[in-house]
């Protein structure tokens, strides 16, 4: 189903639904095979016979079973520039965030601890272009909302030292799941969220308490001068977004015309 819900929340959105860019890390996980058993599943050795048969002596009675060894885990560790590993995006994330950055900062929720957001393998240096050999390093980024800082740490995966810390301000890269989330809970416990919960019911017939009864993507919303409320004047300094909805098996929700401060933690509308 393809339409708008715009009964609400006003106008349609063109072309009949919302196109939204997002950006999806997929990490491709090969499963362990089964190298050198027969495809035909009956379980014939090279004679014909069954692996029973086969084991069997001239008594009658059957040699003891051979357990074959279980294939080898993936490693925990990449090489060169393969992706990250599962084991190796755990570990970089403990070792970026440390005890002092811990209890300094907060995430999205208000919680101790910064908003985790990526983690990336990071470039090689210059002179690492044909190296085969040369240190694998993560860029883990995280966004702390107790004073708006973008934080990226760069962490050595041989060493399990962070090599390079940078801070920014006024940079806003893409939200993550949980920023999403949590601009829903704050858009549907608002007063402002009327609407969204009204067109959520005409779609369902069920009440909307929880964002988890959505899809949700969304782009961050920078203040433009005489663009909206005097409330969203520091968006782009603070967190802020807006929410492209979608009902589960169900019609996308127009409600392009609110932005959540993620920061003040504070809903506002859009002038016309």
């Amino acid at each position: 189903m393809r339409k708008i819900v715009h009964r609400h929340l006003g106008k349609v959105v063109a072309g009949a639904a919302v196109a939204v860019a997002g950006t999806a890390v997929m990490i491709g996980i090969t499963l362990p095979g089964t190298a050198g058993a027969d495809d035909t599943g009956g379980g014939k050795t090279a004679a014909g016979q069954s692996a029973a048969q086969a084991g069997q002596g001239a008594d009658g009675a059957v040699a003891p079973g051979v357990v074959e060894q279980a294939p080898a885990a993936e490693g925990e560790k990449g090489k060169g520039r393969d992706p990250l590993t599962d084991d190796e995006i755990q570990r970089v994330e403990q070792i970026a965030v440390n005890r002092q950055l811990l209890n300094a900062s907060e995430d999205v929720e208000g919680e101790r601890g910064p908003q985790r957001l990526t983690v990336d393998l990071a470039d090689p240096k210059a002179g690492e272009l044909d190296d085969p050999d040369a240190p694998r390093r993560a860029d883990v980024t995280l966004y702390d909302y107790r004073d708006d800082t973008l934080v990226t740490r760069t962490v050595d995966l041989d060493t399990g030292k962070v090599v390079a810390t940078g801070t920014q301000h006024g940079v806003q890269p893409p939200l993550s799941s949980a920023e999403y989330a949590e601009a829903a809970s704050l858009l549907i416990a608002d007063p402002l969220g009327a609407d969204l919960k009204a067109d959520y019911k005409d779609a369902t017939d069920k009440e909307l308490t929880d964002p988890n009864q959505l899809l949700l993507t969304g782009a961050v919303y920078r203040a433009v001068p005489g663009g909206q409320p005097a409330v969203l004047d520091k968006c782009g300094e603070h967190r802020c977004v807006r929410l492209f909805p979608k009902v589960k098996n169900g019609p996308w929700i127009d409600a392009r015309a609110f932005v959540i401060d993620l920061s003040a933690r504070k809903v506002a509308k859009l002038k016309n």
